[in-house]
């Protein structure tokens, strides 16, 4: 017989902790490996290899083939939320002109019974009306304020008479936007970059393996170093090199362009929904107990 307190106790109606701690429940940290983290030549949106690489002023990089696709897409689809928002503005106002004809025809009505008599006349001889003066369940309406109300009537069980929900048809933005930082972006405002290739090893380097070098001080490009771009020629430099030249020459240390300090463009690395980079190394996910049932429900919990 166990004891009491013994973590192997388990004839309880409910989880003890390390019952809890054993089928996982709590935060479970873990940190990202190196398939999880994106390669800074790497495309922000089909995370391939770069194939004639653009990048923007933010310093997303980009396929040209595939950011180009997806400003096409995006216009698409604001040509297709403007004509939708053109047809509902027809619609509305439309609805607003019915509703003054309606308006100017009740208005007439009332004038007209006001003048002629409380009930009013009907110029059908083939019209029979009962002592009372009503019309019958199957008789047509005549006035435009009995229409109104037949039109508008939230009768939910009648087919004919059944409400419409209305969906509001918003101006869509007419700016496309960057797929990856979410900031207005323009195709004039891409500019193309240069990676400098490592033709230094004896073998020759694959096209899925290539290795990058920066062209001032010959150092491997990797993710552990921040690298720049230069949006006047696209030369892609280290951040210290970067920082040197900017600081004393002014100009592109491979086609001695000149440039300003506005023209460096720092690249960005890492940052899709599929990989993460720099602060951003550590995933965390929250367990919880299902009531009763005894099996973990798993819930995403934010990244730290």
């Amino acid at each position: 017989m166990p004891q009491r307190h013994s973590k192997n106790n388990n004839d309880l109606a409910f989880f003890t902790y390390d019952e809890k701690r054993k089928l996982g429940y709590g935060t479970q940290k873990e940190r990202l490996g190196r398939d999880s983290i994106k390669p800074f030549d790497a495309c922000c949106l089909c995370l391939k290899p770069l194939i004639d690489p653009m990048s923007c002023q933010k310093g997303h990089v980009f396929c040209k083939e595939c950011i180009l696709e997806c400003l096409l897409a995006q216009k698409k689809d604001i040509q297709r939320k403007l004509a939708a928002h053109a047809v509902q503005q027809k619609q509305d106002k439309e609805e607003e002109e019915e509703k003054l004809m309606l308006q100017k025809a009740r208005e007439l009505d009332a004038f007209d019974q006001q003048n002629h008599g409380a009930v009013p006349q009907y110029s059908d001889k083939n019209y029979n009306k009962d002592k009372n003066g009503f019309h019958g369940a199957n008789s047509v309406k005549t006035t435009s304020y009995e229409e109104e109300a037949l039109r508008t009537m939230k009768a939910f069980w009648l087919p004919s008479a059944t409400p419409e929900a209305t969906a509001k048809v918003e101006a869509p933005p007419t700016t496309t936007t960057c797929p990856e930082g979410k900031e207005n972006l323009k195709l004039k405002t891409l500019f193309p970059i240069y990676f400098t290739e490592d033709s230094s090893g004896d073998k020759k380097s694959k096209s899925l393996d290539k290795s990058y070098i920066c062209p001032s001080c010959k150092v491997t490009l990797t993710n552990t170093l921040s690298l720049m771009a230069l949006s006047s020629c696209g030369h892609v430099f280290c951040k210290k090199c970067g920082d040197k030249f900017m600081a004393v020459d002014k100009v592109c240390l491979v086609c001695n362009k000149g440039c300003k300090e506005r023209n460096l463009v720092p690249l960005q690395k890492g940052g899709t929904g599929f990989a993460g980079h720099d602060d951003h190394l550590l995933a965390t996910d929250f367990k919880h107990l299902g009531s009763g049932s005894g099996l973990g429900l798993v819930r995403p919990a934010m990244k730290t």
